[in-house]
């Protein structure tokens, strides 16, 4: 028994030097308030309720330094990135705008988002019926070129 706990014990420490990569960029050439005018109430919703799985502006709390935590919070970032990346909207084409757009509204009539197990840990990041409001409105205002 003490060597099946020892075996654990090595292997949780051994994992600890497999990271994934961090989700931290400063490039904000392609991001959404580039090219759609975005107000600071809108930006605030999208910082607390969506750019920790939809930009590249993650904001890593102290576990995600543990694995195999690290590596579930890198795998839906990740996730979440390939559906809508707001600091890379300028690079999508017509087509995955207008797919986005077409999904917003009832991703978030349906409560879609955020994801009730980010929820668990950020409650801060619930969207209210009023700021669902604020980013359905905000939406109809985006102009796909």
């Amino acid at each position: 028994m003490k060597k099946i706990v020892l075996g654990v014990l090595v292997v949780l420490l051994l994992i600890q030097f497999v990271r994934p990569t961090k989700n931290e960029s400063k490039n904000y050439e392609n991001d959404i308030s580039t090219v759609v005018e975005t107000p600071k109430n809108v930006k605030q919703i999208l910082k607390t309720s969506c750019n920790d799985c939809h930009s590249n502006l993650t904001v890593y709390p102290w576990y995600s330094e543990i694995a195999p935590v690290s590596w579930y919070l890198a795998s839906h970032v990740n996730e979440g990135k390939e559906y809508l990346n707001f600091s890379e909207w300028t690079s999508y084409n017509k087509f995955q705008k207008e797919h986005i757009l077409s999904n917003f509204d009832e991703v978030l009539d349906k409560h879609q988002m955020p994801l009730k197990s980010y929820l668990i840990m950020h409650k801060e990041a619930t969207l209210t019926k009023e700021q669902i409001e604020v980013l359905k409105n905000w939406i109809k205002t985006i102009k796909i070129d």
